[in-house]
């Protein structure tokens, strides 16, 4: 689905666990996130320090889209 929206002409940007599986499906702008079963959040966490790691990634992943690319990039910090 990524490579049809962004055929489209609209960036993405896929915020992911396993970035070797979003390579291989040919993701372009990659933004590695926490775990699994919590990809965008920590429950270990408090409530501020969770939000404050969601805010972080989504702020990455805004980035990221922002950011002109010519190969798949996998933006880590």
């Amino acid at each position: 689905m990524v490579k049809e929206i962004e055929r489209a002409g609209l960036p993405v940007v896929h915020m992911c666990t396993i970035v070797p599986i979003s390579k291989t499906v040919g993701a372009n702008r990659i933004v590695p996130t926490v775990a699994i079963p919590h990809p965008l959040g920590n429950p270990n966490l408090s409530k501020e320090d969770e939000k404050e790691l969601r805010r972080k990634l989504v702020l990455k992943a805004l980035k990221a889209l922002q950011t002109p690319i010519k190969d798949q990039t996998v933006f880590e910090d």
